[in-house]
C-alpha cells in the first residue's frame, strides 16, 4: 500500500470519527452567502449568483450536503431531483475548500447525501463534466465502481452546438444505483 492511499485512509476515518470537527447536515437559508464564498473558491466551478445558492440551500436543501470543519464550510454538493424523472437524483455541484481536498471529503459528502432515508428511492444518480475536471471524474467514478461499473457517460451540452465556444463540453454520467436493501 502506497503512503498517498495509507493517508487517504486515514483521512477518510478521521473524516468519519473525529465528531467533534467534522459535521454534515442539511444546509439552511442562513448558510446561502458563505456556500456563494465556498464556490467562488473554487475553480473551474460555475460561480452562480448567490440568490442561486440560497434557494438551494432552502428550497432544494433536501437533496444537497454541507461540511462543516470546526465550524467552518469546508464542502458542500448541490443537488436535485430530476423534475420529469424523481427516481434520479442530479448532482449539480461539488465544491471542497482549497484547503480541505485530498481527504476524501467530496466522496464522504456524497455517501452522506445518497444515505438520507428520504432518497431510499433513487434509481440513478447523474451529473455532467466538462473532460478536464479530473477531480470530479474521479469521484463519480468511484461511485459507479461502488455501484458494480454500471455507468454511462455521453455529450449533455457541445462546446460548438450548444455553448457557441464559450464553454467546455459538459458530459453527462448516468450511474444506476445498486441497491442495498
Amino acid at each position: 500500500m502506497s503512503t498517498e492511499t495509507i493517508y487517504q485512509n486515514a483521512a477518510l476515518k478521521r473524516l468519519r470519527t473525529d465528531e467533534d470537527a467534522w459535521v454534515f447536515r442539511t444546509p439552511k437559508r442562513e448558510d446561502g452567502i458563505a456556500i456563494h464564498q465556498l464556490i467562488a473558491s473554487c475553480p473551474p466551478l460555475d460561480e452562480n449568483s448567490s440568490y442561486c445558492n440560497f434557494l438551494q440551500s432552502s428550497h432544494f436543501n433536501k437533496t444537497c450536503v454541507l461540511a462543516e470543519y470546526d465550524g467552518e464550510i469546508a464542502g458542500f454538493i448541490s443537488g436535485y431531483r430530476k423534475p420529469d424523472n424523481p427516481d434520479v437524483l442530479f448532482v449539480w455541484q461539488v465544491a471542497v475548500s482549497p484547503k480541505m481536498r485530498g481527504l476524501g471529503l467530496a466522496y464522504q459528502m456524497l455517501q452522506e447525501l445518497l444515505m438520507r432515508s428520504h432518497l431510499d428511492d433513487l434509481l440513478a444518480v447523474e451529473t455532467t463534466i466538462t473532460e478536464s475536471n479530473q477531480g470530479s471524474w474521479a469521484l463519480f467514478r468511484k461511485l459507479d465502481a461502488s455501484h458494480g461499473n454500471k455507468g454511462k457517460v455521453s455529450v449533455f451540452l457541445d462546446e460548438e452546438r450548444h455553448f457557441k465556444g464559450k464553454h467546455d463540453t459538459e458530459f453527462l454520467y448516468r450511474i444506476p444505483l445498486k441497491k442495498t436493501h
